[in-house]
């Protein structure tokens, strides 16, 4: 199943609850990706918003889920400008993913800049397949075309854990927007795996994002991320990402804290 249409698949089961069968396709291991985790999140936050924009989102993936799952919307507080909402999604075995998003107006402001340049690297379309030939890949990936454009790959024995690939939807239909955005932030492995020589087990904690523009845009669905580890230690892993359009333009900042079995 396409991302357009799961996101369309949700069933209203109450009032602020909506529920969706996630299909193997858009499995990481044993759990669903995290980033569709995020983004079902989100779908079932959007009617709590009153129209204002996503500003930030906190997630913390709790448990592993897979197939059946329900995101129930609570809406913590509204106020003139902004909305704080929590969304609890459960599956088969209990709560899944725990994620806070907050919501907040347009306003003008003397204040408009952001010092966050984009790395200079080949275009997407001068720039190798991540994965190549391999048929070794989570099986997630695969609604994505994804594209190293600096750094090295996992398992290189890299002397830096600093990574930029192009990214988009394989999936057609996609516009650009918060939540075909939120999904796909969240597709690359950690930068830290570069500087090992084998495989390891990972596991996605927490994720912050924090949407730096209302004009979601850009050419062709793709939007280069770089991801830097900045600490590891004690079997866990703390790492930044920046996400651009094509013209340069930030559009998320985020950090993300994943434990790792190395």
């Amino acid at each position: 199943m396409d991302f357009t249409s799961l996101m369309e698949s949700g069933k209203q089961t109450g009032d602020r609850s909506v529920s969706f069968h996630i299909p193997e396709t858009w499995m990481q291991g044993r759990t669903t990706y995290g980033g569709l985790t995020s983004a079902l999140c989100l779908k079932a936050a959007l009617p709590t918003s009153g129209g204002r924009q996503i500003r930030s989102a906190q997630v913390a993936f709790v448990g592993p889920v897979s197939g059946d799952v329900e995101c129930t919307a609570t809406l913590l507080r509204e106020g003139k400008n902004t909305v704080f909402t929590s969304v609890r999604m459960t599956g088969e075995t209990g709560v899944a993913a725990e994620a806070i998003f907050a919501f907040g107006a347009h306003r003008e402001s003397r204040l408009n800049f952001a010092n966050l340049p984009a790395p200079d690297v080949s275009t997407p379309e001068e720039t190798m397949s991540f994965f190549g030939d391999s048929n070794r890949r989570p099986a997630f990936t695969r609604n994505f075309n994804m594209r190293l454009a600096a750094g090295q790959p996992p398992m290189s024995g890299a002397d830096k854990a600093d990574m930029s690939l192009w990214m988009r939807h394989k999936d057609g239909a996609v516009a650009p927007s918060d939540i075909s955005v939120l999904a796909l932030a969240d597709a690359p492995p950690p930068a830290s795996m570069a500087m090992l020589t084998e495989p390891a087990l990972i596991s996605s904690m927490t994720w912050m994002a924090e949407f730096l523009t209302d004009d979601i845009q850009t050419d062709d669905g793709w939007f280069l991320a770089r991801h830097i580890a900045e600490a590891s230690k004690d079997g866990y892993n703390s790492q930044a990402m920046t996400l651009w359009n094509t013209r340069g333009e930030p559009i998320m900042i985020g950090r993300q804290t994943i434990a790792m079995f190395a």
